[in-house]
């Protein structure tokens, strides 16, 4: 199965994702850019599930590690990412986002559905 990859964007606009991103060294960025092209390819392998997130561990370095949600069936949600020295804190960040995610896209539905009455 083919996934589309998207990153989260937050209210303002911002990326969680995108800011860890920007900050790794180049050879990480290459690394991390790879693990993306297999999720979209649909090699969830590397992928471990639990509390309604995936942690994408990639044996490299200080342990990377992408966060990240599948938003139906063929949405995979980039939530950030983080190394293995913080993965609690980053496991917590991922989940507080994916919840707060959740949460705006009941609303937004909800909002939709008002406005067409």
């Amino acid at each position: 199965m083919v996934f589309s990859v998207q990153e989260l964007l937050l209210e303002d606009g911002s990326s969680p994702y995108t800011d860890w991103f920007n900050a790794l060294p180049a050879i990480a960025a290459a690394k991390v850019a790879a693990a993306k092209v297999r999720l979209a390819q649909g090699n969830l392998s590397q992928v471990k599930w639990f509390r309604g997130i995936g942690e994408y561990k990639i044996d490299f370095g200080p342990g990377y590690r992408l966060y990240l949600a599948k938003d139906g069936l063929k949405t995979i949600l980039l939530l950030g990412g983080g190394t293995k020295r913080r993965q609690q804190r980053d496991i917590d960040k991922a989940i507080r986002l994916w919840e707060e995610y959740k949460r705006r896209k009941v609303a937004a539905a909800k909002s939709e559905k008002d406005r067409k009455r």
